[in-house]
């Protein structure tokens, strides 16, 4: 892709970081954005998975992304990471956190506090440490944007879900607080419901399931690509994706 093809693109220029990034709803955020002119840092645990992010990212734009191989349950990891990008870009434009476990499916009584402490720390308290690191990058930004997957588990509980839905609750909450804090600020945050995807967390929760009757991942690059622009107020309300494509609108989403 030339330059002046990317320059017309409508993220051409913006820096952007998308967790979980190897495979699902982060891997088609990731493609998404960096089709729509966007530098992608690209965080996950397998390494492997990034490298072919990159060759497709690569393939498409003509452009390399950054790789982080990295599990996000390690606080310190994301500190130096917030470094580093003060240092290379000095902002952060748009913030994907996508990485998420699903946990035990076991009744609440049953968990094992070795499996409840890992969920825990990856989808909450390592949610709180993206917040803590990047939010100086995003207020350096012109318009930093902030998009948190949660899902609808969070206000509807169900048997054997226990510590997905009590982390994306907690992950909510403190979503709202931060946005609430950024009122007046140009940051904004947003919460997206997702739905049910073709993911590799939703064939291990649904393992009988028929994958071929799920919404395949690469259907939300478009939503991703159309919140990293978006004039967004508080997140009173999750944007959700299958209100979204209904509607053909994020007003109505």
């Amino acid at each position: 892709m030339s330059a002046t093809d990317s320059s017309a693109l409508p993220l051409s220029g913006k820096i952007a970081l998308v967790t979980g990034a190897s495979r699902g709803i982060g891997r088609a955020s990731a493609l998404a954005l960096a089709k729509a002119g966007a530098h992608v840092v690209c965080v996950a645990r397998t390494a492997g998975g990034l490298t072919e992010l990159d060759d497709e990212i690569r393939a498409a734009t003509g452009e390399p992304a950054t790789l982080v191989p990295m599990d996000i349950a390690e606080g310190d990891g994301l500190d130096q990471l917030g470094l580093a990008l003060h240092q290379r870009f000095g902002r952060l434009d748009v913030l994907v956190h996508a990485a998420a476990i699903l946990g035990p499916m076991t009744p609440v009584s049953h968990i094992d506090p070795v499996a409840w402490d890992r969920v825990v720390a990856v989808n909450l308290t390592a949610s709180y440490r993206l917040i803590r690191s990047f939010e100086p990058l995003l207020r350096a930004s012109e318009a930093g944007r902030a998009i948190f997957l949660t899902s609808g588990r969070a206000s509807r509980p169900k048997a054997f879900w226990g510590p997905y839905g009590i982390t994306k609750a907690g992950l909510e909450h403190m979503v709202r607080t931060w946005a609430d804090e950024l009122e007046q600020t140009p940051v904004r945050a947003v919460l997206l419901d997702p739905n049910t995807m073709r993911t590799a967390m939703r064939a291990e929760a649904m393992p009988g399931e028929d994958p071929a009757t799920v919404t395949p991942p690469e259907e939300i690059g478009p939503l991703i690509v159309e919140l990293a622009q978006a004039d967004l107020g508080q997140p009173v309300a999750n944007v959700v994706f299958a209100h979204w494509k209904a509607a053909g609108t994020l007003a109505s989403a």
